[in-house]
């Protein structure tokens, strides 16, 4: 093999891959229908789509997690077959899923390590293993501590950990799912800079995601998936984000939402001078005091990691409130069960909905009445009415248009966008007066956020008290009446949305308050 065919790394270069009529069917749903997709060594090749559109199905199928029903996989013009992710492997195709597959207590170096043979036998190799994730990482740009355990790392850090672990099995393509939908904006620009050094090195990569500013700045082409079907493809250079989105998902898409009048009442939601720790011991939150009115929506902003889930689950009743209180239309809920804020009409829309928000091997029904599965009509006499559970979930599907088979569809198997709709739905649902909505729209697609945006507008418009706890800037300036800046568990200040620009948030959120 000539040294042109080999990656910087060692490995052999994959100069093209194609899949070609990709079909996949599952129950009551046709996921892939007659797929064409290729990328190419050198490129970043983008695959947009709402959720549900077939994105996460077809790279599956290329990663050996899937078999497809119809069609071929072409690896540099010749059929390959791939029955599990071994196959793809040794193929040289890697995937960084959008869940991390680290294990939390072992080091850097062991979680690469993890699954591959020892070239000492029975004995662990870790010291030639650290010394190839600093090779790599010198060659990529990828920062990492091979001795660090993975729980002490930040998410962008973690995320770099997925990419040594591909590049170390040989990865010369990449599939990266969803890469950037938990990164901070300077770790989103790590990411890109690692990305583009992979590209010039000769590394093909399929980015999926539902950014289209970051597709539009780092890809070279893009191709639209609707419905399982592929709708085109178009170099980046000819498109625009507008035609993106509409293209998407087949109609014209706004992106700034209608907010509507609404009527200011009184404070619904109050906070004074709330401390506590956050998951190190350390102070998480440090005298923090807010109000949320009846009939606004209170936008949170801030840099990942600055307090804000401190904020909702000390609110919620999940994290315990050291110092300070919370009070519910003027009765005290400090440190209170979640349970009991529920009861008092409080809904979370949490931050990680699978972990936080939803039970994965329940179903779609068992999930929308997890809140009040105890009340009427849900439950006679200590047993469940299923009559009563079944008409309340079907009503919610088709009211909140959450895709999925039936009912009975273990909530582990929908898209993303449907999972959060069921979580939308459940919360919604109960009537609140309070609402804490934390990062309520992360990793949906564009028809999904505005459905979501356009729920929480209206319940604004009912007289609902509304935290936003967000991470989009554009968001937060979108649906807030005020934002209050959050920075190291501080608030900075609280900015009527009127005289609020992004520089000025900007600047806040870095800890500086502007002249």
């Amino acid at each position: 093999m000539t040294e042109s065919n080999l990656l910087p790394s060692g490995k052999a270069r994959i100069d093209s891959l194609e899949m070609r009529g990709i079909t996949k069917r599952f129950p009551g749903v046709l996921a892939n229908d007659h797929v064409d997709f290729d990328v190419k060594s050198g490129e970043v090749h983008a695959l947009l789509g709402e959720n549900g559109a077939g994105k996460s199905t077809l790279m599956k199928i290329l990663y050996g997690l899937y078999h497809p029903d119809e069609g071929q996989i072409l690896l540099n013009g010749k059929p390959v077959s791939i029955s599990s992710p071994n196959d793809s492997i040794n193929l040289g195709i890697g995937m960084i899923h959008q869940h991390f597959m680290l294990v939390p207590t072992l080091t850097v170096a062991e979680n690469v390590a993890l699954g591959l043979p020892s070239s000492r036998g029975a004995l662990t190799d870790l010291d030639r293993v650290s010394k190839r994730i600093l090779e790599l990482a010198k060659i990529y740009g990828l920062k990492i501590d091979p001795a660090a355990y993975v729980w002490q790392l930040s998410v962008g850090q973690q995320q770099r950990v997925e990419i040594i672990k591909a590049l170390y099995r040989g990865a010369a393509l990449l599939i990266l799912d969803e890469p950037t939908a938990v990164l901070t904006p300077q770790e989103v620009d790590e990411l890109f800079i690692i990305m583009r050094q992979m590209t010039r090195d000769g590394h093909g990569l399929i980015f999926i995601s539902h950014k289209l500013h970051e597709v539009v700045e780092i890809s070279a082409r893009i191709t639209v998936l609707r419905d399982g079907r592929k709708i085109g493809t178009r170099p980046t250079s000819e498109t625009t984000k507008q035609d993106l989105a509409n293209w998407m998902v087949g109609r014209e898409v706004g992106f700034a939402p209608e907010r509507g009048h609404s009527d200011l009442g009184a404070a619904r939601l109050q906070l004074d001078g709330i401390h506590c720790k956050n998951d190190r011991g350390a102070q998480g939150l440090r005298g923090v005091s807010l109000e949320v009115r009846s009939g606004e929506i209170l936008g949170i902003a801030g840099v990942s990691g600055n307090g804000q889930r401190e904020l909702a689950e000390s609110i919620t009743g999940l994290r315990k409130i050291t110092s300070g209180r919370v009070r519910l239309e003027g009765q005290e809920i400090t440190n209170v069960t979640p349970g009991e804020i529920t009861e008092r009409m409080m809904s979370y829309i949490p931050e990680e909905r699978m972990k936080d928000g939803m039970i994965k091997e329940f179903t779609v029904a068992e999930n929308l009445i997890l809140r009040e599965h105890h009340k009427s009509p849900f439950s006679r006499n200590g047993f469940l009415n299923l009559r009563g559970i079944a008409s309340h979930s079907d009503r919610l599907i088709q009211e909140f248009r959450v895709k999925t088979p039936s009912r009975e569809t273990l909530v582990k198997n929908l898209s993303g966008g449907n999972i959060q709709k069921v979580a939308l739905a459940r919360e919604l649902s109960r009537k609140p007066r309070v609402i804490i909505a934390a990062q309520p729209t992360r990793g949906l697609d564009i028809g999904a956020t505005e459905y979501v945006r356009e729920q929480l507008l209206a319940e604004r418009r009912k007289g609902t008290a509304v935290m936003l706890i967000s991470e989009d800037l554009d968001e937060i300036l979108a649906l807030s009446d005020r934002i209050a800046v959050i920075y190291e568990g501080q608030v900075m200040d609280i900015v009527p949305r009127e005289t609020a620009t992004p520089q000025k948030l900007g600047l806040l959120m870095a800890g500086v308050h502007p002249e």
